[in-house]
């Protein structure tokens, strides 16, 4: 995109040039009753564009900025948003109490290779 917009303002660019070649004449240009402005035609042209061009491009510019601050804010409110809810398949339980685990309420221990009497096993 940025190849043919250059394109383009080197068109622009060598049009300008070829009027002003051609047009290289003093113009008068009467401001008021008493001041004339003399000066060539094409600085005549530059200005007359530049007076049209730059407050356009500066409203742009201006919402331009606008909107991308605008999109900055929304996302970093999205992203917090995100960040502060806690996922669904985080919320698993901690601890199990309705299911008796065998042996553990009357002594006897789940493991059948672990000793019942707590002796670690020595056997004495």
């Amino acid at each position: 995109m940025s190849i043919l917009r250059t394109i383009i303002w080197i068109f622009v660019l060598l049009g300008f040039l070829i009027f002003a070649i051609y047009n290289w004449q003093p113009v008068e240009l009467t401001l008021w009753q008493n001041l004339v402005l003399e000066t060539k035609l094409p600085v005549l042209v530059v200005l007359a564009f530049l007076v049209g061009f730059v407050p356009m491009w500066a409203l742009h510019r201006s919402v331009t900025w606008g909107l991308n601050r605008r999109i900055r804010t929304l996302e970093n409110s999205l992203k917090q948003a995100a960040l502060a809810r806690p996922s669904d398949n985080t919320t698993v339980a901690t601890e199990d109490t309705s299911v008796d685990k065998p042996g553990k309420s009357t002594g006897e221990s789940a493991d059948p290779l672990s000793p019942a009497d707590g002796d670690g096993g020595s056997g004495k």
